[in-house]
């Protein structure tokens, strides 16, 4: 598949998984009085979940079996749930920004760093 629509559908399935995070993030803090770090984690774990799905099936068309590709997703999920915190960490607490900014600076970097893994690595075609 060409790499200008695998973008536009990781945008699209990416824009669902962001906003399914968002809602649990702003539902973890605001209804349950949650840490909004503690929070942001949470949801984008969920959210992690609906990510793999959709990305496998829609972006990357990817044949790949689920105990090879899902174990690589996972890394990066957790690599990129690491990214998300620290950034997310660093703007809400360090710099004091209202946690919803911190939130989508973080999206933005964790974004490009799982595109490109996932492209990469994780439902990369079969070499022969």
């Amino acid at each position: 598949m060409a790499l200008a629509r695998q973008i536009k559908h990781f945008l699209v399935v990416g824009a669902g998984a962001t906003a399914l995070q968002y809602v649990l993030l702003g539902l973890f803090v605001e209804v349950f009085g949650m840490n909004a770090v503690l929070a942001s984690g949470l949801g984008y774990a969920l959210s992690s979940l609906f990510n793999y799905a959709a990305n496998r099936r829609l972006t990357f068309q990817s044949d790949a079996r689920h105990r090879d590709a899902l174990p690589r997703f996972a890394v990066v999920a957790l690599s990129g749930l690491l990214i998300n915190t620290i950034v997310m960490w660093v703007a809400h607490n360090l710099l004091d920004w209202h946690y919803l900014l911190a939130q989508i600076l973080a999206t933005g970097v964790a974004l490009v760093w799982n595109f490109i893994l996932n492209r990469c690595w994780t439902f990369a075609p079969a070499r022969p």
